[in-house]
């Protein structure tokens, strides 16, 4: 069956010195430090992340998918990258020799990439701007946090934005950062196993209290992490929504059950049984093969979970490519 993982990860080999370009600190500066392999680093020193070259090699990567049988991956940026604190006009320097990367690496191999591009989120007409580039690249759709600098996306400087991506038909990939909380649970990676899940709700919520979803019926959203805790949670909210309708419902009356079916979710739950609940909750038409690609806290052997499950044929290969195929407007592949 074709294979789709719509959640990985990429980077430019080379960053440039943006503290350098920009005047201040507290971007991502790449050492490579011996072959193949390269430090993240904050520039002020601080060490992030060590990764490899599967992370900036396209070739690298297709390699890996061969292994694994990954026909297509769809690219996006690392969420680190986002620089949504940056002074707008630098925010959007950056996206843009992010998103030429991306338009770069796809065109490599294009029967084996679709790129995700990056926005300048903390600037509404930059945004904009870069999203329709974006598209004029060739790019699917973009990536973006769930929150902008702690903003939730119900904002109002958002909803253009997310009309915009309606209107060019762009797919929307929602991915937690920038914790919250994650000041106060520094220890036992705590920010990525608790705090991520509740990020990604947070955004859910956010975008179907506001009216977002209610305003833009046709937007292709897409949340990572299998939709984080949001799932798991939705009698909750739904319970909060019905009894407190003065606190929940005061911008959309529209029960929040009745937007799941509406939302896209990846498969990255780690669970049997979480899954099979993802796949009763949303639908496999809502589901789509997602690893976090190539990061240790992704699925190791993509597609494995999915195709562990005692799924009929036609359920398999709706979730490991064509939801994918209905969330990225691509009718068929050559």
């Amino acid at each position: 069956m074709l294979k789709i993982d719509v959640h990985t990860h990429i980077l430019p080999r080379d960053i440039p010195k943006w503290k350098e370009k920009f005047g201040y600190e507290g971007f991502i500066a790449l050492e490579h430090h011996k072959p193949c392999c390269a430090r993240m680093l904050k520039d002020d020193g601080r060490f992030f992340r060590e990764i490899e070259d599967n992370c900036w090699s396209p070739s690298r990567r297709v390699e890996e998918m061969d292994a694994h049988g990954v026909d297509i991956q769809v690219l996006s940026t690392v969420p680190v990258m986002f620089s949504y604190w940056t002074k707008p006009d630098d925010g959007a320097d950056i996206a843009k020799y992010l998103n030429d990367d991306l338009a770069e690496s796809s065109a490599q191999f294009p029967e084996r990439f679709i790129a995700l591009g990056t926005l300048p989120m903390q600037d509404t007409d930059l945004a904009v701007k870069e999203l329709e580039r974006c598209k004029d690249i060739g790019l699917a759709g973009v990536e973006i946090g769930t929150n902008v600098n702690q903003l939730n996306l119900s904002e109002p400087q958002f909803f253009d934005i997310f009309a915009a991506c309606e209107k060019l038909e762009m797919a929307v990939f929602v991915h937690p950062w920038e914790m919250m909380g994650q000041a106060e649970m520094p220890k036992y990676w705590l920010p990525w196993l608790v705090g991520m899940p509740a990020e990604t709700s947070r955004a859910i919520c956010s975008l179907i209290f506001s009216g977002v979803l209610e305003h833009l019926p046709n937007l292709r959203i897409c949340f990572a992490h299998g939709g984080g805790s949001f799932p798991a949670t939705i009698g909750r909210i739904q319970h909060g929504f019905d009894v407190r309708p003065d606190l929940c419902a005061v911008e959309n009356t529209v029960d929040p059950r009745d937007y799941v079916k509406r939302l896209y979710f990846d498969s990255l739950v780690h669970d049997a049984a979480a899954l099979d609940y993802l796949v009763s909750f949303a639908g496999a038409d809502r589901i789509m093969l997602g690893t976090d690609y190539p990061f240790p806290l992704g699925e190791l052997e993509p597609g494995k979970l999915i195709e562990s499950m005692s799924y009929d044929n036609e359920t398999k290969e709706m979730l490991l490519s064509g939801s994918a195929l209905n969330w990225l407007n691509i009718e068929k592949l050559d």
